[in-house]
């Protein structure tokens, strides 16, 4: 097994042989051995797990950190809850040869609490990610409270999404009676009372290009957000951004369109980037300062979307030569 961060692979180990794999018991041990150990996230990463040669796959932190900060909650060092371990599972399906990403969200309080699961590959159609997501939550479902369930969703994917792809292929062949298949493009305005720390503003870059979204992401005082493209994506977007934690954010308004091709000529951003504005207020310690408004309603007005400003903030947009 590799274990990576970012961008590249890292080797992490911390005293007392906490590493991060200790989350991924339950994958080792399986379903029905939740009565052996602590029935909660945190307590599970504070020890480490046999077999772990046994785990197939590789799997990627979202946060390389997060052992590290648990490890010191547990031990009284660090007041401050940490947040929910992410991790993205790439698997091997031998046949067909592909290879299919299964992200995993685990709450403080699995296994008692539901994992969030979502898997994908670039060799399925949006339709067939769908479905294959729709089934592997309807068997997650069939576990009762308590019961670890990580290994379990693996072993299904294994053992199942193969179908998936062959299906994919089957619909894919040519065909003279053939109908237009219908899309749901959206548009998400998201507004948040402030975006400044470093992490979060990565984290929200690195969702928007993996999702294949376009938009932007204004940094400072108020944050907004918008992100476009097929519906399930910026779903999913808004899904990612925000748990478990970000309670001072919500979504405005949403602009919803039918479309038969890839929605590219719906689009109003050709790629998803950070707006950085120009601000004023207080540059203390706080980072207490208000971004030019004005500059907004400017960029908006570019890329056709003046109408949103006063769905934002409340007020009627003003040229600013009047």
């Amino acid at each position: 097994m590799r274990l990576c961060a970012g961008s590249g692979a890292v080797s992490i180990e911390w005293p007392g042989r906490l590493s991060v794999q200790c989350f991924l018991r339950d994958c080792i041990l399986g379903k029905g051995s939740s009565g052996n150990f602590p029935g909660n996230q945190l307590t599970l990463l504070s020890r480490e797990p046999p077999g772990l040669s046994r785990f197939p796959g590789e799997v990627k932190l979202e946060d390389v950190n997060a052992p590290r900060n648990i490890k010191r909650y547990l031990e009284g060092t660090r007041e401050a809850l940490p947040p929910n371990i992410e991790f993205v599972i790439t698997l091997q399906i031998e046949e067909p040869k592909v290879t299919v990403d299964l992200q995993v969200t685990m709450p403080h309080s699995y296994p008692y609490v539901a994992l969030q699961l979502f898997a994908r590959s670039p060799e399925l159609d949006r339709q067939q990610q769908l479905l294959l997501n729709n089934s592997l939550t309807s068997y997650i479902g069939t576990f009762d409270p308590g019961e670890l369930c990580v290994c379990a969703a693996i072993q299904w994917l294994q053992d199942n999404s193969a179908s998936y792809f062959l299906n994919r292929k089957l619909e894919h062949e040519p065909s003279a009676h053939a109908k237009p298949v219908k899309n749901t493009f959206l548009r998400m305005w998201i507004y948040s009372h402030h975006i400044y720390q470093q992490d979060l503003r990565k984290k929200i870059l690195e969702v928007g290009k993996r999702l294949d979204v376009t938009g932007f992401c204004m940094t400072g005082k108020p944050g907004i957000i918008c992100v476009e493209g097929f519906k399930e994506h910026c779903e999913e977007f808004w899904h990612t951004i925000r748990y478990p934690n970000w309670k001072h954010i919500s979504c405005k308004h949403t602009e919803s369109m039918e479309t038969e091709g890839n929605g590219k000529d719906l689009r109003l951003f050709h790629s998803f980037e950070e707006l950085l504005l120009e601000a004023h207020g207080d540059y203390g310690l706080r980072n207490d300062y208000h971004m030019n408004l004005g500059q907004f309603l400017e960029f908006l007005k570019k890329h056709k979307s003046e109408h949103v400003f006063q769905i934002l903030f409340g007020i009627e947009s003003k040229s600013s030569d009047s």
